[in-house]
């Protein structure tokens, strides 16, 4: 895949600064000539040359509007917030896998402090922006204030709720849904009793029990798989 420039707007010529001017430029080392693609924040992406580049900026030129390669069906995952690490994996892989927002969740085993997680959100947000850069996507996930378990439940929409034991329910159509994961504890039989008074469709992953983080990246991408999208 050519090299991938982030820009406010694509227009007939863009020109490049700073952060990404500097990796563009810098550190992969374009040169005048080589083609780049470019993605934008309206979600627009599109092929482009490397016109001129000057001590501070680049200009690119652009040659065609490319096709998304974002999910037909946005999917967004509610996960419970894990150990930092493993927790960032999930950031990076469910991003290359499509996820359209993520939304940390706060449940009653969760075993981080939230002075471990308050002040997390720059980097969070840099590891999806790099995951968006490397797997060719032009739409950044939002990623959303960490919410309590209840009030998460409340959200609008299709909620799929992933625990080991449950039985399986009809899933049917998967459209603009979210996938429920919990921690490393699992969840409690409150949370179950909640999950199933906001009418969550509860569904497994195989006959194992899974890490938490495993357990997330495998839902996302058989959810992803059933949409077409994967």
């Amino acid at each position: 895949m050519r090299h991938r420039i982030y820009v406010d707007t694509i227009t007939e010529h863009v020109t490049v600064k700073d952060d990404e001017f500097h990796h563009a430029i810098r550190v992969v080392r374009a040169r005048t000539g080589e083609p780049v693609e470019l993605f934008d924040r309206s979600g627009k992406l599109a092929a482009g040359v490397v016109e001129s580049i000057e001590r501070d900026q680049a200009v690119i030129r652009v040659e065609r509007e490319l096709p998304s390669r974002e999910t037909a069906h946005p999917l967004h995952l509610a996960m419970a917030i894990i150990q930092l690490e493993k927790f960032e994996l999930v950031l990076q892989k469910a991003t290359e896998l499509g996820v359209h927002s993520f939304l940390p969740l706060v449940t009653e085993r969760v075993e981080l402090r939230p002075e471990r997680y308050s002040g997390k959100m720059d980097r969070w947000q840099k590891i999806v922006f790099e995951a968006v850069k490397q797997s060719g996507r032009s739409v950044i996930p939002r990623i959303e204030a960490p919410l309590d378990f209840e009030d998460a439940l409340k959200r609008e929409g299709k909620k799929i709720f992933f625990d080991a034991d449950a039985p399986a329910d009809a899933l049917g159509t998967v459209e603009d849904a979210t996938l429920f994961i919990g921690p490393e504890g699992g969840w409690t039989d409150e949370e179950l009793a909640l999950a199933r008074d906001a009418h969550c469709l509860f569904q497994r992953l195989g006959a194992r029990r899974l890490r938490a983080e495993t357990a997330a990246i495998a839902a996302v991408a058989i959810i992803t798989a059933r949409t077409g999208d994967l």
